[in-house]
């Protein structure tokens, strides 16, 4: 009997987490983020980005003076305005690819963009740099060097970001 009571609690923790959307740590960013985002692509949290580090291509969809100041490790700059699937070529189209901006809505456009092109498992991190960021994440200069600078995009957009340093 207790076997199939913990199946059961399991299976419906299991499915609320498919079933939730992604969260941020603080509430007003996430309330922003859900209207914000159309969530038309699958959405990725921090933490289960952070465990993917190690398989995923991690795409910045940034301007180039955001991820010259700090992006994640070993991340692609591919930008947002004169992003193109060419310039992704030589990515597979089953590998897994997670694409972040400063908080995921730059991000999404060009996940739409990667899925119409046929790439299979594309997903947006949620909340962005700027949550990878506020939960203790590390982030890069140019040098591959880890830094405490992230660019706040503005300063309405970088009120955002709660932790490292704001570079605009």
């Amino acid at each position: 009997m207790k076997k199939r009571i913990f199946t059961c609690l399991l299976f419906w923790l299991l499915l609320l987490t498919k079933v939730l959307p992604a969260q941020v740590q603080d509430p007003a960013y996430n309330l922003l983020l859900q209207t914000l985002l159309s969530h038309s692509v699958r959405e990725v949290t921090v933490n289960d980005a952070a465990l993917k580090a190690s398989t995923a291509i991690f795409l910045d969809a940034r301007e180039k003076r955001e991820y010259d100041v700090s992006h994640l490790k070993d991340a692609i700059y591919v930008g947002f305005n004169e992003f193109t699937i060419a310039s992704i070529k030589d990515i597979a189209k089953d590998n897994p690819v997670i694409v972040y901006c400063s908080v995921g809505y730059r991000s999404e456009k060009i996940s739409e963009k990667l899925i119409s092109a046929d790439f299979t498992n594309v997903s947006n991190l949620y909340g962005g740099i700027f949550e990878w960021v506020n939960e203790g994440h590390v982030v890069y200069d140019l040098y591959n060097q880890p830094t405490d600078k992230v660019h706040g995009y503005n300063s309405l957009w970088g009120m955002w970001l709660t932790e490292g340093e704001k570079v605009y």
